[in-house]
Order: structure tokens, then sequence, then C-alpha cells
């Protein structure tokens, strides 16, 4: 059931037309008709306007390019993602994420196609990649974020059908979804193998959505599910009963490596905004981009945001050969975490005053960073992750070394 498979990605003669068709969507009609509406990164987006840009970008042979060629995409290399990703980041459009379908579309399902039947390929993940319906990932609960095996949320077997109850918490893109991959657990007494995902259309009775909330960088893109005596039928169990948290693991490691790009696309866009304006303000009958305590600054940025390309693109093509990245993307996500919110704040600093105007897109940047020291697991679990892997690579290659057999 591996999502990942060695993949190549496409000739870089039709990887380079792609990645121009996508900087002119963004350019050319997407930020232009934001700024026509006055739409911005905090406005509260329907599900009609979300829906117009998916459209938009399957049109143009955008959307849903990150899917395998047998479920309809263009089968990109994740390291060609990676670079699309940050193009479409560092645009700063509001609506960057309906480019390649993050706001519940073909990003939000990713690599989990591979573990679908036919029959669901039909029902749940080709409308999507058409930019028809969308769906959403629900694994986090009020007890279980970090600690995925805390999940609550039942699944009972009534005949042909499986009963689910439970709560689900600050799953992105819910409120927009059409359905939802669902983690439950099948049978308490089997750990990690009595975990099973589900696809539950929203539509079922007992599928409720609650609980908005806004998060420091004003988005509307969290909300709860609670799930009432929801009755599902067995065909919808995706990837095999019980390898719903395997299945789980497997989405997190490269979920992980690929908000790295969206990171690293906020931290170009603060890096280009800091430039610009260190060339343009004049202090003391000069740009202040001549003064060396703001040359420093600058080259700490782009010293930062280049080792933050340089280990996205070593982990996409590990990942890209199907070797496992669960070190390698801990180790980006943290690293890059925390040195795209410095980039930030530097940007913020040259800035000066109208850097903290909530108004100016540096500020707006700061905030969002600062969030992904949280999001897809805290610097402080990806610490753990990485050392265990250390702890793992050491037993490994010292097998008569252990501790007490000296």
């Amino acid at each position: 059931m591996a999502l990942l498979k060695a993949n190549d990605g496409i000739a870089p003669e039709a990887f380079s037309t792609l990645r121009k068709k996508v900087h002119d969507y963004l350019y050319d009609e997407l930020i232009p008709m934001e700024k026509e509406q006055g739409l911005t990164h905090e406005t509260r987006f329907e599900r009609a306007q979300l829906e117009q840009g998916w459209r938009r970008s399957y049109e143009l042979g955008i959307y849903g390019a990150n899917l395998p060629l047998e479920h309809g995409g263009m089968g990109l290399s994740i390291d060609q993602l990676c670079t699309l990703k940050t193009d479409c980041t560092r645009s700063n459009a509001a609506l960057y994420g309906c480019v390649l379908g993050e706001n519940g579309g073909p990003m939000r399902i990713g690599y989990i196609v591979n573990s679908a039947t036919a029959e669901q390929m039909e029902e749940f993940f080709r409308p999507v990649a058409r930019g028809e319906r969308a769906g959403c990932f629900a694994m986090t609960e009020p007890q279980a974020g970090s600690d995925a095996m805390r999940i609550k949320t039942s699944a009972v077997k009534d005949g042909d059908d499986y009963i689910i109850n439970g709560h689900k918490q600050f799953i992105t893109a819910s409120r927009t979804a059409d359905f939802a991959i669902i983690l439950t657990v099948t049978d308490p007494d089997a750990g990690a193998n009595g975990v099973t995902a589900f696809l539950v259309d929203a539509a079922s009775e007992g599928y409720e959505i609650r609980g908005h909330y806004l998060p420091m960088s004003g988005q509307h893109i969290d909300n709860d599910i609670h799930l009432t005596n929801v009755r599902v039928p067995a065909r919808n169990i995706l990837g095999g009963l019980g390898n719903g948290f395997k299945l789980g693991m497997e989405r997190i490691n490269i979920n992980r490596l690929l908000q790295c790009p969206t990171m690293l696309g906020h931290a170009e866009f603060a890096l280009d905004q800091a430039i610009d304006y260190a060339h343009r303000r004049v202090q003391f009958g000069k740009p202040i981009a001549e003064f060396q305590a703001i040359q420093h600054m600058l080259a700490d940025m782009k010293t930062a945001n280049y080792a933050a390309h340089a280990m996205i693109h070593e982990a996409a093509a590990k990942a890209d050969r199907g070797e496992d990245i669960r070190s390698e993307a801990s180790m980006c996500k943290v690293f890059i975490a925390e040195n795209s919110f410095q980039v930030a704040d530097k940007a913020i600093q040259i800035h000066g005053s109208i850097g903290m105007t909530q108004s100016h897109p540096v500020e707006w940047v700061f905030r969002r960073l600062r969030m992904f020291r949280i999001l897809t697991g805290s610097s402080e679990i990806q610490r753990n992750t990485i050392g265990k892997g250390i702890s793992k690579n050491w037993r490994k290659a010292n097998p008569d070394q252990v501790e007490g057999q000296q």
C-alpha cells in the first residue's frame, strides 16, 4: 500500500511550459481579479469562488497535475511539484491554493489516490481532479494531535455498513468539502492495526460542520467535523481494513515535505519585498540597501532561502526514488519553518513602521509563517522524529554494540 513510487516526472521542456502556464494564470488572471474584487488572504471565500478558480485551472491544464497519469494527472515528480508550489506561494495571490488544488482539491488528496479502488476513483477522486468535487483529510481530534494513536472516533460494523461516531478538530478545507477521509478506530484492541480510513460523504445524515476557527493568519480555513451515527458502506474503506494509521502516517511524511515549498514561497516573497523596499527607501541621502546593517540582513535572508531550497529538492529527489523520507521531511520541516519565520521577521525590520501595519503584505506573511512551526507537527515533534531516526540508524549500523552487552 505504498503511497510513493519511483517517479521521474515529466520532461524538462514540458515542465517549463507548465511552469509558465502557472505563472501566467497567477499574474495575468488571478491577481488582477483579486485586486479588482478586493479579495485578500483574510476573505471568507465561499465554495463558488473557490470552484471558479479550480475550474479555470483545470481548463488551463494545471489542476490535478500532481496526480499520477493513470488517475488523470500529469505525473509530476515531487521535485517538480515542490517548484510549482514555491512559485504559487511566492506570488502572494490570495487564491494561490486554487491553482494546484490545495483548498480541498488534488493537493489535499495527493498520493492517497494510489490506495483507492476503481469505484472510489470514479465516485470521489476523479471529480476532484476535474475541479467538480472537493475533499479533506480528517485525523486530528481534541485529544489526538501529534499523538495520532489517541484517535477516539469509532467505526462499528453493522451489516454491510459501518456506523461512525466522533469529533474531528481543526480540519483544513472541511467547510467547503464534499467528502472527508476520516480516520477511525475499527478494532480498539489492535493498536495501530485497528485504525481504518473511510471516505465519508459530507451530505450523510449525522455529518455536521461546526467550530469556526480564525487563526492568527486571518484565514477561514479550519473547522470541526462532528459525526453522529453516520452510516457508511464498507466499500468506502480506503486502503483496506486496519490500514488507516499507516496510510495517515505515509501521507503525513510527504505532506510535511510538501509544506516546505509553501513556507519557502512565503519567505521568497518576503525577501523580494525587502529587497525592493531597501532599494527604494532613501535615508540620509541614500537607499538603505547601501547600509551594511541592511545588507547583512538581506544576506542572511538570501542564505536561509538558498539552504531551504537545497534541502527541499534533496529530500524530494529521495522521495522520487521511492525511498523513506521520514527523517528528511522532519529536518526540512523544522529548519524551514524556523528559518522562514526569521526571514519574515527581518523583512519587517527592514520595512520599519510600515512593515508592522496590517495592510502591508509582509506583516501578513510574518503571521502566516509563525503558524508553520506548529502546523503539520510542531518543531518539537520534528526533532523527536529526527532523534529517533539517528538512534535507529546507529543501532542498525552497530548491531553488536547494544548497551549493556559491551
